[in-house]
């Protein structure tokens, strides 16, 4: 049975455990809100460009092909895998991990954005073709980095088709671990992202549908667009994936704070109850000693 001064020396353990994560969870809690507003600001222009490159597609000619539209049978896979650099973040990486194990590690290699993610391929001697790291603020030269490595693999033809798994952000208590195509382009639609903003109630009650004049053609614009639409997808795809981070991190950080909590509160009950017993034992030895001499 602990004694009084092992209760007061976890007391004080504890107590030292609940300041640090309350540090951490501010510190989270004031990066979440900024990394949440840049990855929602991000979603109409993606939908927007979506609805444009899909415009573009209806009024190009049938015989116009591109190299990052080339279906070909996949005997070969790249999944791109954005994880975070630092843990604490709950059960984030899990479920990424959990997703990442349902590939064939015969016929993917993976191309990792994060620490995390390249540990756990290590461990799991998966084949690593590139391993890549972003910022606290997601910039958009990182995104194009990224993005211009698999478009080498796939047009290079050392992959057939180039996936992403990431966490999509819902809200601060809600990511998903999503895997989305990303080459070979074959639908540009906001269902093809899984990125989709927030759906306009008006949008259906206008009868008028707006109609694109594209110059100098359809072709030549599509074909401008296809790289820069990859590069913008994975930039948004980082900014998903950093406001999860930061608003699983603040929710794991509060609820660390919280048992700390209850369990410095257990265990001040437990000194308190343990300190009235050794009390009340002493009180009954001097009353048994008075009551012998007397």
């Amino acid at each position: 049975m602990p004694s009084t001064r092992d209760i007061r020396r976890r007391i004080r353990s504890v107590k030292s455990t609940a300041q640090i994560t309350k540090a951490m969870q501010m510190v989270a809690s004031s990066k979440m809100r900024k990394a949440q507003l840049a990855a929602l600001a991000g979603r109409p222009y993606a939908t927007l460009m979506n609805s444009v490159l899909g415009e573009v597609l209806e009024h190009s000619s049938g015989d116009f092909s591109h190299p990052l539209m080339e279906k070909r049978t996949v005997q070969k896979r790249a999944v791109v895998v954005v994880s975070t650099d630092k843990g604490l973040c709950g059960a984030l990486n899990s479920n990424l991990a959990r997703e990442l194990i349902k590939f064939d590690p015969q016929t993917t290699v993976f191309v990792t954005v994060g620490r995390k993610a390249s540990q756990f391929i290590a461990r799991t001697r998966r084949q690593l073709a590139a391993e890549f790291t972003y910022s606290d603020t997601p910039r958009f030269p990182e995104a194009r980095a990224i993005s211009r490595a698999v478009r080498e693999m796939f047009t290079k033809g050392e992959v057939d088709a180039v996936d992403v798994l990431f966490t999509r952000f819902i809200n601060t208590l809600s990511q998903t671990a999503t895997v989305i195509p990303l080459l070979p382009v074959v639908e540009l639609t906001r269902q093809n992202t899984g990125l989709r903003s927030a759906p306009d109630p008006e949008a259906a009650k206008r009868p008028d549908v707006p109609e694109f004049l594209f110059e100098p053609s359809p072709q030549q614009v599509l074909g401008e667009l296809l790289p820069h639409w990859v590069n913008f997808l994975m930039y948004q795809v980082l900014l998903e994936a950093k406001a999860s981070e930061h608003s699983a991190r603040m929710v794991a950080m509060k609820n660390a704070t919280d048992n700390a909590k209850g369990l410095i509160k257990d265990l001040t009950l437990d000194y308190n109850k343990m300190r009235q017993a050794m009390i009340t034992k002493e009180l009954l030895e001097i009353s048994s000693a008075a009551m012998a001499l007397g």
